[in-house]
């Protein structure tokens, strides 16, 4: 830890910050700030109120508006500082508001009834995390349900997409076979594909197998990508041949080979190709959208698109779930990070 905080608050002047070092710093600010900013604005307005998140202009903070119980009245009235006018300098509760004018009482005289003009008051607030928002989610559907379905989803689709693409980059890369490069040459075509263009065909081939409205039928179809047979491929080309005919001197099985040493060997690669599989089934909305229709398989994704109705959305319970699926692919990303430049330097990729 000393020797990161030594080299963070490395500088080029001597007693003083040098002119390159303000331009590093505030460069690097700038970038933190670009990054992180997005994301912790996410993060704070899961916390604020619908009211809140329609205010213009918004604010970063999460703030409530205080309330108090009076006898009489049902619900908590807002409070109100009164900053100009007949009642400047009194804290009122509003009952109702009519046009431009608010019909106000003092809390401890709430039979008289007020008229107050809305431009001579102010909002009294607090800062205060909507955590209702959360708990609503509970609630409002079976949300373990959604979040196994996605967890099953990707991590069945990662393993198997892991041990196919590394099966057939292990053969283009190591065997030598007649049509080996017009093997090739159709797997990088596919690249050049659109996959809206293919969503019909997959979609009726899905139906055909009677794996439509299940897990399978989103899982299967993605079995293999050609991304992820260049990928292993271009890693796996930098294995010298000399320690796999060693391993065929020893009478090691071919299945040996790929198992005990193209795969060790090729772990680097094979972690940038599980973290990319990992956010892209984690992240995938339309082939399930397509694919599922019961409430009970639908995953993550889909559960976020039921705040989103043709006339209101509900904003703060769609920002709280959003955050809940923002979590799990960013601790996976936080841990699997340090191999994606080794690994996509190792391959070539750009």
């Amino acid at each position: 830890m000393a020797n990161v905080i030594s080299f963070l608050t490395r500088t080029r002047g001597i007693g003083k910050l040098h002119w390159t070092d303000w331009l590093t710093y505030g460069y690097l600010f700038l970038g933190v700030l670009l990054m992180f900013l997005p994301v912790i604005w996410l993060g704070l307005s899961s916390f604020k109120t619908e009211a809140e998140l329609e205010r213009f202009p918004p604010r970063i903070i999460p703030m409530q508006q205080e309330t108090i119980i009076v006898e009489g009245y049902d619900e908590p009235l807002p409070l109100y500082e009164i900053v100009s006018g007949e009642f400047e300098g009194e804290t009122l509760a509003q009952i109702r508001r009519v046009g431009l004018v608010a019909q106000m009482i003092r809390p401890d005289n709430p039979d008289e009834r007020l008229k107050v003009d809305i431009n001579d008051r102010q909002a009294i607030e607090k800062f205060a995390l909507a955590t209702e928002n959360y708990s609503e989610l509970f609630d409002r559907f079976n949300f373990f349900k959604f979040f196994w379905n996605s967890v099953f989803i990707t991590s069945v689709a990662t393993m198997i997409m892991l041990t196919v693409n590394s099966m057939a980059a292990f053969a283009l890369s190591k065997y030598q076979f007649t049509g080996r490069m017009v093997v090739l040459g159709l797997v990088i075509g596919t690249l050049m594909i659109p996959q809206t263009v293919v969503l019909v065909p997959l979609f009726l081939i899905t139906k055909e197998l009677n794996m439509a409205d299940s897990l399978w039928g989103v899982i299967i179809p993605g079995a293999a990508t050609p991304t992820g047979v260049f990928l292993l491929r271009q890693y796996m080309l930098t294995i010298p041949d000399e320690i796999l005919d060693a391993a065929r001197m020893d009478k090691a099985s071919e299945w040996k080979i790929f198992w005990r040493i193209i795969v060790p060997l090729s772990a680097p690669a094979i972690a940038v190709l599980a973290i990319l599989a990992i956010m892209w089934r984690w992240n995938d909305f339309l082939w399930p959208l397509i694919v599922l229709s019961s409430n009970d398989n639908f995953t993550l994704q889909l559960a976020l698109n039921s705040f989103q109705g043709e006339m209101n959305t509900q904003w703060s319970n769609l920002l709280a779930m959003t955050m809940l699926v923002l979590l799990p692919i960013a601790c996976v990303f936080v841990f699997l990070q340090k191999y994606i430049a080794t690994g996509i330097a190792s391959t070539g990729g750009k």
